[in-house]
């Protein structure tokens, strides 16, 4: 006699075939546009201070900086880089054959097959190009071909633009966290957003497409947004935003 089945309604479904992915280690992620290095305070401080020094608003939303030297910042970096969660990368643009931004795996849970993608402190010389867009597929690719689940964006429920961004990489939202943390004094409610497993070959799509040359015209513009490819495939919309 077969034994009997458990009510996927109360239980949840089964997952077949699963096994716990590798944390990241080692690791390089190179793209036509971006390269992803492990982060080296020795290799990578002084770009990353140089062009984090045109714009103190990049670090409104972190929880540390703006760094007043460049010492005070290798510094940093140099914390950080011996540090596997979080797991920093940093940004180097192909173009200019510098770093221009971080990026980092956290929250990295193997055992539930979900990790976060955080940190993410780009240049304003590094925002809005191909480069940092890659860069965030680069990331979620890694993710997601390494057998993780659920791939994850938080941030400040009042850091509008980071919400954008999510959205308009394919993030679901998934709601607010009320006074999640405090951070630099002041209170935090967190906005959650996630990406998971069944939806990554879409969104692969909807990137390979918006990343292609043929999606830019002789002036660099884009001719079709990445929000309105990864639209479909989002489970939730934030309300809050316009797509």
């Amino acid at each position: 006699m077969e034994p009997a089945r458990k009510d996927p309604r109360k239980f949840g479904q089964p997952v077949a075939n699963w096994s716990p992915p590798p944390r990241p280690e080692s690791l390089v992620l190179e793209g036509r546009h971006v390269r992803l290095e492990r982060l080296d305070a020795d290799q990578h401080a002084g770009d990353l201070h140089r062009a984090n020094s045109a714009s103190d608003e990049i670090w409104d939303y972190l929880p540390y900086g703006p760094f007043n030297s460049a010492t005070a910042y290798h510094r940093w970096a140099r914390g950080m880089a011996d540090q596997t969660d979080p797991y920093f990368f940093a940004v180097r643009d192909l173009a200019t054959g510098h770093a221009a931004g971080v990026a980092s795996f956290l929250r990295i849970s193997p055992e539930a097959g979900s990790i976060e993608v955080g940190h993410i402190n780009f240049s304003p010389e590094l925002q809005r190009t191909r480069a940092a867009t890659e860069a965030m597929y680069l990331m979620m690719q890694w993710a997601f071909e390494a057998g993780y689940r659920r791939y994850e964006w938080k941030c400040d429920a009042l850091n509008v633009p980071s919400r954008r961004a999510a959205q308009r990489l394919g993030f679901s939202y998934e709601g607010i966290f009320r006074q999640a943390t405090v951070v630099k004094g002041r209170n935090r409610d967190t906005a959650w957003f996630a990406a998971i497993d069944k939806e990554w070959l879409a969104l692969k799509a909807a990137y390979e497409v918006w990343l292609s040359d043929s999606n830019f015209d002789a002036d660099g513009r884009q001719i079709e947004r990445l929000s309105d490819l990864t639209r479909l495939v989002r489970a939730a919309s934030d309300p809050t935003l316009d797509d």
